[in-house]
């Protein structure tokens, strides 16, 4: 199931909307003590960066087949033998992974989903004590050349909420990311 208003535009049109390394490390995610999951992963931007800031395993999940194929190829030739990919359709079917899996989740630009708690339990399940989840998304104050539309964009508080409805305690309070996104990172608890 795709996400409602998503979409990728070509390649070198998204990555300019990026710093991938400069986000993960404002973010406090560019260290991990175990894998780091990429739901969404895409072009994976984001699952290279970790990879090589982490040297952890990195799983990239993603609902397009290209996309994840291409992915692969480039962790290849970057010589990344830790990134793994996985073709799944997360809204329906959950990560695949263990519970108490990972050390980090990304969830980046896919908030804007009609569950974006259920997405958020589901990578609370798959997180270790202490673990991570990292949110990226498109500003609502602003007006930006791509992202969904508006009025379905969720504002940082609104994700705070729902970090805390999934069980989550606010690691790294909101943070603008200009010029378009915000980010935030919540934690599961130690218990």
């Amino acid at each position: 199931m795709k996400m409602r208003d998503s979409g990728m535009p070509p390649e070198p049109y998204w990555r300019s909307f990026f710093e991938p390394t400069g986000i993960l490390t404002r973010l406090g995610l560019h260290h991990a003590a175990g894998p780091v999951v990429d739901i969404g992963a895409g072009y994976g931007i984001f699952t290279l960066a970790a990879a090589h800031l982490t040297g952890q395993p990195v799983v990239a999940i993603d609902i397009e087949p290209a996309l994840l194929d291409d992915l692969a190829r480039r962790a290849d030739a970057a010589g990344l033998g830790t990134v793994q990919t996985m073709l799944r359709d997360v809204a329906r079917e959950g990560t695949g992974l263990p519970d108490r899996h990972a050390d980090i989740v990304l969830v980046f630009n896919l908030l804007h989903c009609e569950h974006p708690v259920e997405l958020l339990k589901e990578a609370a399940r798959t997180l270790r004590p202490n673990g991570r989840v990292g949110i990226l998304h498109w500003r609502s104050d602003v007006a930006t050349p791509r992202g969904p539309d508006l009025s379905i964009r969720p504002r940082p508080e609104q994700c705070v909420a729902w970090l805390r409805d999934a069980g989550f305690d606010l690691a790294v309070p909101p943070a603008l990311l200009p010029p378009y996104h915000f980010g935030l990172v919540g934690r599961v608890s130690a218990a």
